[in-house]
């Protein structure tokens, strides 16, 4: 019986990305290229003998060839997206639902609409971010205009990427580069795995959490507008898509769950899922107030705490959130 062919990966030598660091280390997450070899060069002959070639060559095929320097190179996600793909796009792009049935250990038959949601969720929330860096491609369409409060350069993943590149008057080897880009692949790996993780393990599977909270919605309030989770989960999002599908858009005001600590929240249900604005902020003059003082003004046993911007607040028992948020409606 003959032994099973090593494969080999080969990226360019020299300096490093964000982009191929991360490239290599999804495609090491694969059976198919588990106990493949790396080889940083940037020799044809080198190209030639690898199995599959990321960010170099000049060539992309969608089967060995996977780089986007070449002039006419110019292929997106998919027609949703307009940011050109680096090397790390080109990866996750052919091989990122294997990426995610694999490492979420997800059958493609069986939940296949779970990893075609994660396919584009990931990309878009995570990869597109490193393709358009990778492309110096601007955030904002007018970014002169546009004043940063602070600077960010430094703690943004792909700048940590880089500087571990060995200093440019150190007399590095290719040795020293390839052991600094084994650490740059480890970092956007570990990032990434994370964040995959979080994606198919905690927020999908949140869903069916918030859509039962939403078909109770009745049992907590005749209103329909108050939804009581008996934990929390991430919520905010799946909400959103609920209210779409069940044609109730807009419709929840008050989110109630239970937190870490064992006491309750009250959250105003935001305008989009990154927004402090609310639909209906908890009312002006509970704001900042706390505790005895907070139960005293609202006549509500337990409270806790609202925020002064009246998006959140807490109290010690479900049933004190839930006279909060009716006395809100």
């Amino acid at each position: 019986m003959s032994a099973t062919k090593v494969l080999k990966i080969c990226t360019h030598s020299g300096s490093f990305h964000a982009d191929e660091s991360l490239a290599v280390y999804m495609l090491k997450t694969l059976k198919q290229f588990k106990n493949a070899t790396l080889t940083r060069s940037r020799n044809p002959a080198d190209w030639e003998e690898a199995d599959i070639v990321v960010d170099v060559s000049g060539k992309y095929d969608g089967v060995k060839h996977f780089d986007h320097h070449q002039r006419e190179f110019n292929t997106t996600f998919n027609d949703q997206y307009k940011t050109k793909l680096s090397s790390a796009g080109l990866v996750y792009k052919h091989f990122g639902k294997d990426i995610i049935s694999e490492n979420l250990d997800l059958d493609p038959v069986s939940n296949s609409k779970e990893i075609e949601f994660l396919y584009d969720r990931v990309y878009r929330d995570y990869i597109e971010a490193i393709d358009a860096d990778d492309n110096g491609i601007n955030k904002y369409a007018n970014h002169d205009d546009l004043k940063p409060l602070f600077r960010d350069r430094n703690f943004q993943i792909s700048s940590i990427v880089s500087n571990l590149n060995p200093p440019w008057d150190s007399d590095a080897t290719d040795a020293d580069f390839d052991a600094q880009f084994a650490k740059a692949s480890e970092i956007m790996g570990v990032a990434f795995m994370n964040f995959l993780t979080y994606m198919g393990k905690s927020f999908l599977p949140a869903k069916q959490y918030v859509e039962k909270a939403f078909a109770d919605r009745f049992n907590a309030d005749p209103s329909g507008k108050i939804v009581v989770l008996d934990r929390f989960v991430p919520w905010k999002e799946h909400l959103f898509n609920i209210e779409k599908e069940n044609n109730a858009v807009g419709e929840i005001l008050y989110v109630l769950f239970k937190d870490s600590s064992n006491t309750w929240r009250i959250a105003a249900v935001p305008l989009s899922s990154s927004s402090f604005d609310s639909r209906k902020k908890l009312p002006e003059a509970w704001r900042g107030l706390r505790d005895e003082e907070l139960s005293t003004f609202t006549g509500v046993p337990g409270c806790v705490f609202i925020h002064a911007a009246g998006f959140i607040g807490g109290a010690k028992t479900k049933e004190a959130v839930l006279e909060l948020a009716k006395q809100s409606l």
